[in-house]
């Protein structure tokens, strides 16, 4: 079984590349700003209101624009709604640098823009999130999934280091700057990727679309049940709040051991990222993600048990490879069972989840603290959320079931057909050099108006020849030359962006007794 982390994602799609270095470009440029902020809004109060109050109006904002961002997903062109999130983010951090700069820096301005960036990040996020299945293969998601986890785990554990440097020798000011020249690379690595289609739901109003979206939900078994599970991930979010009272009433050694107990849990995602090569070859995703879950929990009970930091370290680092395992089979289970045309709205509600987590399992975690010490809180938080992990593997069949998606009887092989009568992809893009499946038609080959697809290694296939080229993938049946190289559906969900050919999505596996929601037109 293959353990280390999977780069076929990486080697096979140029457009997969580029949103992964300009992910990992925004993530570390906003970590650079997770420094900043705090340093300069306490340096002008003094006052841990402000803190709290500058990190809860992000907070609110981030929590807007995700939802706000999945309805945008579905409505529009996916790369236009990212260039201008970020760009917009760059704005604000370059306003933030200004006001650093003045004589007497001003507080308002950064709620304002804390506001502002929020908003912009909350709808880059979920709107990335529904691109990514659209630049990688169906089998190559759970490896997908860990290598944008990666990018989060080491942007938190090298981005704050750097950024407390910079702020020790140039000012909080350049701090700002770098993450506005970060933000810049990374619109600059997205405008490079091809346009996306839009559904036809931009015709409805944001309510009813909103609706539809939760509709399609409530009705499949799976998502239903992954995003139920989540709810149990938020309370599995919090203990890392008591961090400090733990060091200080129990475990001992100050600041510095307290820096190594934050950092454990980045140790742990990034372990786990990098071995995580074997979850794409298991056929139990949801047994998978209530298993990381549970270790979870396990790792909270441990960590409240521990008396000296190495054993606290150890629990947190595996309470940290929890953490990332859930993240990606969570992706992966979303993003296979979730059709194109819905997929911007899901995504929203799962990163909703994400955003929300650490509130809501900070809230019950100092509760629990306020009552019974931050020690015994750990052990009777992570006792409770085990049961909680267990009752959900009881109640929710659909994740216990094995994966169907890989039948492929379960995949219809219809296209829709456009009004010229061909279809392409412009996103799905097998690097030719990697040397995999040299005899298929390149994912993303423009499709002619008189029905030939280009392949710039062999000659190009006429569409008077008296029969249809295949295109040969692995255990999967021969389609024609005429249709995309995925596993299309009759959904009529992904409209053509600004005058494209319809692009056929994805095919979900969807429930056989759930039929797909099909959005209500406006009016």
């Amino acid at each position: 079984m293959r353990i280390a982390l999977d780069f076929s994602p990486l080697r096979r799609s140029r457009s997969f590349r580029l949103v992964f270095t300009a992910r990992l470009t925004s993530l570390f440029g906003i970590g650079l700003l997770m420094v900043a902020v705090p340093v300069q809004v306490y340096g002008l109060t003094r006052s841990t209101v402000h803190l709290a109050a500058v990190a809860t109006t992000a907070g609110v904002f981030v929590f807007a624009g995700t939802l706000a961002g999945g309805l945008l997903a579905d409505r529009h062109d996916r790369r236009s709604v990212i260039l201008t999130a970020r760009s917009a983010a760059g704005i604000g951090f370059l306003l933030l640098a200004g006001n650093a700069l003045l004589p007497e820096p001003m507080l308002w301005p950064i709620y304002a823009l804390a506001a502002w960036d929020g908003l912009a990040t909350g709808i880059s996020a979920s709107t990335l999130t529904a691109l990514v299945p659209k630049l990688v293969e169906r089998e190559d998601l759970p490896a997908t999934g860990a290598l944008l986890s990666l990018t989060a785990d080491l942007s938190s554990m090298l981005s704050p280091a750097l950024g407390g440097v910079l702020i020790a020798m140039w000012g909080v000011a350049s701090n700002y700057v770098a993450a506005a020249l970060a933000t810049a690379f990374t619109v600059l690595g997205i405008s490079r990727l091809p346009h996306f289609p839009a559904s036809p739901s931009g015709r409805e109003s944001p309510g009813r679309a909103m609706a539809a979206g939760l509709a399609f939900v409530l009705r499949h078994r799976t998502v239903r049940s992954v995003l139920i599970a989540g709810l149990g991930t938020m309370l599995l979010s919090g203990p890392v709040v008591l961090l400090p009272a733990l060091v200080a009433t129990r475990l001992g050694g100050g600041e510095t051991t307290l820096g190594l107990l934050y950092s454990a849990p980045a140790v742990g995602a990034v372990l786990g990222s990098l071995t995580s090569g074997w979850i794409g070859q298991i056929r139990h995703t949801g047994l998978g993600l209530l298993a990381a879950m549970l270790v979870m929990g396990l790792a909270i009970l441990g960590t409240g048990l521990s008396a000296v930091p190495v054993a606290a370290f150890l629990a947190l680092t595996g309470y940290g490879l929890g953490r990332v395992l859930t993240d990606i089979l969570r992706f992966t289970l979303l993003q296979r069972h979730t059709p194109d045309e819905v997929r911007g709205r899901v995504s929203s509600l799962w990163q909703a989840q994400i955003v929300a987590a650490a509130s809501v399992g900070s809230m019950v975690a100092g509760l629990l603290a306020d009552a019974y010490g931050p020690a015994t809180a750990l052990v009777a938080y992570g006792t409770g959320a085990a049961v909680v992990v267990i009752a959900l593997a009881v109640l929710l069949t659909p994740l216990r079931a094995p994966d169907s998606d890989n039948t492929p009887d379960r995949e219809s092989s219809n296209a829709p057909a456009s009004d010229s009568g061909s279809a392409s992809d412009p996103g799905r893009d097998v690097d030719s050099r990697s040397g995999s499946q040299p005899n298929r038609v390149p994912n993303g080959a423009p499709v002619s108006d008189s029905g030939s697809a280009s392949n710039p290694d062999r000659q190009p296939v006429s569409a008077s020849d008296s029969a249809p080229v295949p295109v040969l993938e692995p255990n999967r049946a021969p389609v024609s030359a005429l249709a995309s190289d995925r596993e299309p559906i009759n959904v009529p969900g992904d409209a053509p962006a600004f005058g494209s050919a319809p692009d056929p999505v994805t095919a979900p596996d969807i429930d056989p007794d759930t039929p797909p929601i099909r959005s209500t037109p406006a009016g």
